[in-house]
């Protein structure tokens, strides 16, 4: 990858759906050299897709919380095959420090969260918990 590649992607990452007319302008390059740097870049796997953001209005109203996990030692596995099975765990991330495990929970109502929560605290392996309620997002760069 290279400049004109990492400043389209960019450009990109701001908008996806500007026209490749208007990309090939602001990068000072050909419409046909846009064209096939993204076919290069989505055949390459470094582009696997384009999507589409809702704003807060649009979306529907969840309660987000953040767990960190510790787990006794060489439980992960285990744990992250029960972790799938909880559609409201978005995300699940390892870490370094005190923690194993960082969750993104998301559920449509603090009772349903407690639950889950309580849910994955007693799972067999998890040693202890830590949950952050999200309140306002303040910056929000992912796509």
């Amino acid at each position: 990858m290279d400049d004109l590649d990492r400043a389209l992607i960019g450009l990109l990452m701001a908008d996806a759906r500007q026209p490749l007319a208007t990309l090939a302008r602001k990068l000072k390059v050909a419409r046909t050299t846009i064209q096939s740097r993204l076919e290069r870049l989505e055949a390459g796997g470094t582009i696997v897709g384009y999507t589409l953001k809702l704003g807060q209005g649009a979306e529907k109203p969840l309660i987000r919380a953040s767990v960190l996990l510790s787990i006794e030692p060489r439980n992960q596995a285990a744990i992250l095959t029960r972790l799938r099975a909880i559609p409201e765990v978005e995300r699940a991330h390892t870490t370094s420090g005190r923690f194993d495990l960082l969750l993104q929970v998301a559920a449509p109502s603090t009772e349903q969260l407690d639950s889950v929560l309580d849910g994955i605290g007693a799972l067999p392996g998890v040693k202890s918990s830590e949950s952050l309620i999200h309140l306002t997002t303040r910056i929000d760069r992912a796509t």
